[in-house]
């Protein structure tokens, strides 16, 4: 188990419209149809490709690169009680470019587990294999991106619909109450699916399919989001009726080939077995298939059950591969001369269909804005995927940046980890390494980036008396959306009491934002807002800055620099003023170059 057609009426066909508008979360997207294959289509020009390089090539900072090795390596041991995975493969970077690559720990190291002791058995030391670069892991669900792409790309080819009934392609489909089901459905979760079902108990093939005909939907479709395996086991099987062809040969021949994916496929040959990091000791009653421990093959029962090839797991891949994958996905679907996909059919996909489901956000086939594991990479286009075997791939487009963890965190067992903490401190340290430069001059307040924290930035008292007092600065926040925040606050009576402050920010190019609370929360555009703020009058009056974490995640956190207050002409407080920095107090704040 892994962690997560035409339309009724047809209407006018591809080419007489030319393009078809869609619907999404209240906005009209037009989504164009090319004729004929996009795959390894010449366009005209050479888009970004991957080489290693420095940090600084790629406009990282190099501490805080290294600080995601180091803070990987800590969930090698005891994470609280066992190692979250025996090793892992780490790859991050920006741009073209390749910053860190490097394996930690080990790819095969137990040859079973003792359920008795919890403890693993240790293959012999030489028997062991430590992790390479090239190692080979079994991706679990991150495998649902592949088959997403497939999906769409056979929407820009006309052969399928975004909005049509999944029955409209398989007629079996349509029993028990799914009859409405639509493609975008299973690519959103969206469909009403419970999470799984054990498909493997069923020893035929089509007594499998016809477990999937004859289940009902437990929530009408499209009125909640479930994330499902059948979802997108059902769109394997549209796939392979309107093509004609194996999810593996589609794989093969409209991916992996054409972008040079040589280590990505279905079903991994025997002689790859040696560069495979190990999986599960797979025994009742923590697997649903006692097979001893599972390397080579694929972990997932269902997609075991399914000859290795499913839409929903199945897929073994390594680093450096699905980098080349992200990195064609960033360049809007092109990896040198060779394109698979529209930029059009790349933003659908990084686009969120789920907006009536807050906090599911979803596009196509992509998770996106999901901070339990792409930590402070997270933003509203932030987009990615995880998988049970302890994979994930997060991309941010908006600092064009990438961010590869496989781990092995199911060997021997499953039982052993929980959460996601090592892909968030991952996710961290690649955003924390992206600079934010200061709004003006070399350094700005920097809030820091620590959970569970209140951190405080307070001016010296200030003489506001009068009804023209006002404060300006600038500020960048980066937040977990209404879990963390920045307060404005005043004190007029010595810090005894303090009440909220209201203001307002102004993004270039746009129209003010008024904050009536006095807080922000949630993603800036990770561009710099004059803010500006109306203030008591008090001849002692105290302002501060507070910053305050919940104990989950944080986002990449709040800059703020240009502090500066007037009452009326006069000048009572300005940070570019040596002796009024020195005043100020940054409980948890530090003067930060980036």
């Amino acid at each position: 188990m892994t962690g997560t057609a035409r339309d009724a009426a047809a209407g006018p066909s591809r080419r007489q419209l030319g393009r078809r508008v869609l619907a999404v979360g209240g906005a009209l997207v037009a989504l164009p149809f090319p004729a004929g294959p996009a795959t390894a289509s010449s366009t005209g020009g050479r888009h970004p490709t991957l080489r290693h390089g420095s940090p600084e090539r790629a406009g990282l900072l190099p501490a805080h690169l290294r600080r995601l090795v180091t803070d990987a390596e800590a969930f090698l041991g005891p994470s609280p009680r066992h190692p979250w995975y025996a090793g892992a493969v780490l790859l991050a970077g920006r741009g073209g470019t390749v910053a860190l690559h490097e394996p930690i720990g080990m790819a095969v190291r137990y040859s079973a587990y003792d359920e008795k002791t919890d403890t693993g058995v240790e293959f012999p030391a030489e028997r062991q294999i430590p992790m390479a670069e090239d190692t080979v892991f079994d991706l679990a669900s991150v495998s649902k991106l592949f088959t997403s792409l497939l999906a769409v790309q056979q929407i820009e080819r006309g052969a399928l619909a975004l909005e049509a009934t999944v029955a409209s392609y398989l007629p079996e489909f349509g029993a028990a109450g799914k009859q409405d089901m639509t493609i975008r459905q299973l690519l959103t979760h969206t469909s009403g699916f419970r999470a799984w079902l054990p498909l493997y108990k069923e020893p035929t093939y089509e007594g499998k399919l016809r477990l999937i005909w004859n289940e009902a939907p437990i929530d009408p479709p499209g009125t909640k989001y479930l994330y499902s395996d059948l979802n997108l086991i059902s769109l394997q099987l549209v796939l392979e009726e309107i093509t004609g062809r194996t999810l593996d040969a589609l794989l093969r021949n409209e991916i992996t080939a054409p972008l040079g994916m040589h280590r990505t496929r279905y079903n991994p040959p025997a002689s790859w077995k040696p560069e495979i990091a190990a999986t599960e000791d797979a025994r009742a009653p923590w697997s649903g298939l006692d097979r001893g421990l599972v390397w080579g093959e694929v972990h997932d029962e269902n997609a075991f059950a399914f000859g290795g090839v499913a839409g929903h797991a199945g897929v073994f891949s390594s680093a450096w591969d699905l980098a080349v994958l992200g990195r064609t996905l960033l360049n809007g679907g092109a990896y040198g001369r060779t394109r698979i996909l529209r930029p059009e059919s790349v933003d659908l996909m990084f686009t969120d269909f789920n907006t009536e489901f807050p906090g599911d956000e979803h596009g196509l086939g992509f998770e996106l804005y999901q901070h339990w594991y792409m930590g402070a990479m997270a933003t509203p286009h932030t987009a990615g995927h995880t998988g049970f075997t302890g994979t994930s791939l997060v991309l941010d487009p908006t600092t064009d940046s990438f961010l590869v963890v496989l781990g092995n965190s199911v060997h021997p067992v499953r039982t052993w980890r929980s959460g996601s903490a090592p892909r968030v401190a991952a996710a961290d340290n690649l955003a924390r390494a992206v600079p934010v430069r200061p709004a003006r001059g070399r350094t700005s307040w920097f809030s820091g980036m620590a959970t569970a924290t209140t951190a405080t930035l307070t001016l010296p008292p200030l003489d506001t008396s009068g009804d023209g007092a006002r404060l300006r600065c600038a500020v960048w926040w980066d937040t977990e959306p209404r879990a963390d925040a920045l307060f404005l606050e005043a004190s007029t009576d010595g810090g005894d009491s303090w009440t909220p402050v209201p203001f307002t920010t102004v993004r270039p190019g746009e129209a003010p934002q008024r904050h009536s609370d006095g807080s922000l929360t949630g993603w800036s555009g990770r561009v710099w807002h004059r803010l500006a703020a109306d203030l008591p009058g008090s001849a002692g009056t105290v302002l501060r800055w507070r910053c305050a974490t919940d104990r989950l995640y944080v986002g990449r956190g709040v800059y703020v620099d240009g502090l500066r207050v007037e009452n009326g002409r006069a000048v009572v407080f300005d940070e570019a003023r040596p002796a009024d920095a020195a005043r100020v107090e940054p409980a948890g704040w530090t003067a930060s170059a980036n």
